[in-house]
């Protein structure tokens, strides 16, 4: 794709269209501050660009009936999520449907080197499965705190090797195509507001929990990253006072009792003093470290173990959100990642917390739900960053 839209007018239609699919010329008119005719020569210009296409005869409202406007349908953008043990990567058309999608197991502290020779093979397998000749665009997600202007990872605490890696510059000359780069958990948290849990919602928190805890902030629609990207961090807010150390160099974070790291190890732990038979038969049958999925199967079974290791981390989660909830008065809490497995055991400590902790008012009408699309919501998002970039003005 090289045409850009000329003007904010043209953006906000492309916008539309994306998000609401296709719609005729007087239903777009419905949803844009233009007269008739300034509307008809911006869609006339979108027409010229190839960036949209005219798509059958619309409804009739009265009159002479109008074509129906569409983005264009070979459009197609990348979009990857690469998170601290695996890596997912799809193709969307224009409307961000997923058409295509590959997950494959790799751990991020292979470096960025490894890690997105991985990105390339599975990016090369959606072209040749047919969905794809080239893409128009790339979003990426990764694990750790990223500058957002240039697309860079800075010092993130579960990502060695990846400080200050180019990812932007060096993934947009491998696909010949414009790249941007985020934070997974913001990714995640735009995936679920364009087709999950949060499409009506625009304020809203979307706590990531797996093997490290982040937090999308949407305010007005829009992500808010902060001034230099780090915003929703809050895996590294502290919990306990001079408590465990924690992968970042301070002691006591919320990460260091609760990711998907932290559960294992206490799982195991439990496991081993004999606290869980459940725990320990996995342990056992497995041969290899515990994870969040066994801790949710105990706790299924009914293990007291298992259920008070999810009511502890419920708990602690819970606090977190308290506070975040008090500060900003969301319209909706939205909890995903890999140890969302646990359910709603999990969710129910965590609403415990909330509903007591912070005020009435805050809390009265707050939904705390899990999320919807789970690992689509971060490919998801990764396409609609990039579609958002690409649908601005040049």
């Amino acid at each position: 794709m090289t045409a850009r839209p000329a003007n904010a007018h043209q953006a906000r239609l492309l916008r539309l269209l994306r998000d609401g699919g296709p719609n005729s010329r007087a239903q777009l008119g419905d949803q844009v501050d233009l007269s008739r005719s300034k509307l008809a020569v911006e869609v006339d210009r979108l027409l010229e660009t190839g960036l949209v296409v005219a798509d059958g005869l619309a409804a009739s409202r009265g009159g002479r009936r109008s074509h129906n406007i569409r983005l264009a349908p070979g459009m197609r953008f990348l979009g990857v999520d690469i998170g601290a043990t695996s890596i997912d990567v799809a193709v969307t058309n224009a409307e961000l449907e997923v058409l295509g999608h590959l997950n494959h197991p790799m751990d991020v502290r292979e470096g960025p080197v490894a890690v997105f020779e991985q990105v390339l093979v599975m990016a090369a397998k959606l072209k040749v499965s047919g969905l794809a000749e080239e893409f128009d665009g790339a979003g990426i997600g990764v694990p750790g705190p990223v500058r957002f202007p240039e697309g860079v990872p800075v010092a993130p605490p579960i990502m060695p090797g990846w400080d200050g890696f180019p990812v932007r510059e060096a993934l947009s000359q491998e696909l010949g195509c414009p790249v941007m780069v985020d934070n997974d958990v913001n990714l995640m948290a735009m995936g679920e507001q364009h087709a999950g849990v949060a499409r009506s919602v625009g304020d809203f928190l979307c706590v990531k929990i797996g093997t490290g805890i982040g937090c999308g902030i949407v305010v007005g629609g829009d992500v808010y990253r902060g001034t230099t990207g780090s915003a929703g961090d809050i895996g590294h807010i502290q919990v306990e006072a001079d408590g465990r150390p924690c992968a970042c160099g301070n002691k006591g974070c919320l990460e260091a009792y609760f990711s998907g790291a932290a559960l294992a190890r206490d799982a195991e732990d439990a496991a081993q003093a004999g606290h869980s038979p459940e725990l320990a038969a996995r342990l056992d049958e497995s041969g290899g470290p515990l994870t969040a999925v066994d801790v949710a199967a105990a706790a299924a079974a009914g293990d007291p173990a298992a259920l008070q290791l999810i009511r502890e981390g419920g708990n602690r989660v819970g606090q977190v959100i308290a506070g975040l909830v008090s500060f900003f008065n969301p319209g909706l809490v939205v909890i995903g990642g890999g140890v969302t497995g646990l359910g709603h055991t999990l969710l129910a400590s965590v609403r415990t917390q909330v509903y007591r902790q912070s005020l009435p008012l805050a809390t009265g009408n707050l939904p705390i739900v899990l999320g919807e699309l789970g690992p689509a919501a971060g490919v998801t998002g990764a396409a609609r960053l990039i579609s958002d970039h690409l649908f601005s003005p040049a």
